[in-house]
């Protein structure tokens, strides 16, 4: 079996190429007195395949993001919290946003209520699809909250369905904020 394929590999080998013979040899003649004369080896001409590596130009199809950022003045919610007793330090300004990549649709997101319990803010949005196609693109729609208050810890929540997209595993995604109020005791509502 092994000198069957050995024997198959010699001859795809020889007929992948095109062998001319260009001069007949000649086997050196010896003498027994040991002198020799110069032989000489028959010599070929072999073709090979002529192989040519380059590029071509083809149309294919390649996804292309165009985004537009432009700075604009807008009218933010501020809120401004004083915890009793500067429990939990000094107030700093930051900004709680939220946001979501959608697909298919337009989509709005609007941050509906945040709630403080004990040392953590409950920010909460809304997550609503329209009639709008997007066709094949897809959309990041956020909102935002300016927060003038103490260092806390804050989590995030969705109303609505989640988006079929790897970038909203961010947040957590609940049915009502009323399931969510009812899981937290003592809160106080300090945006809607």
């Amino acid at each position: 079996m092994k000198k069957l394929f050995l024997l198959a590999i010699v001859m795809s080998t020889l007929s992948a190429c095109n062998i001319e013979k260009k001069k007949e040899g000649e086997l050196p003649s010896i003498d027994v007195d040991v002198d020799t004369e110069a032989g000489e080896l028959p010599e070929y001409d072999v073709k090979w395949a002529d192989v040519n590596v380059g590029t071509t130009t083809k149309t294919v199809e390649v996804p292309k993001v165009v985004i537009v950022m432009e700075e604009e003045e807008v009218e933010v919610p501020y809120i401004d919290v004083d915890m009793p007793d500067n429990k939990f330090g000094d107030k700093e300004e930051r900004t709680l946003m939220i946001e979501a990549e959608v697909s298919d649709y337009e989509h709005d997101i609007e941050i509906e209520e945040i709630f403080a319990s004990k040392n953590t803010l409950h920010v909460i949005a809304k997550l609503e699809k329209s009639d709008t196609s997007l066709d094949d693109k897809k959309m990041r729609i956020s909102d935002q909250v300016t927060l003038n208050a103490p260092d806390l810890n804050v989590k995030y929540y969705i109303v609505g369905e989640r988006p079929d997209r790897v970038f909203n595993s961010r947040y957590k995604y609940i049915t009502s904020i009323e399931d969510l109020k009812s899981k937290i005791d003592d809160y106080t509502v300090i945006y809607n």
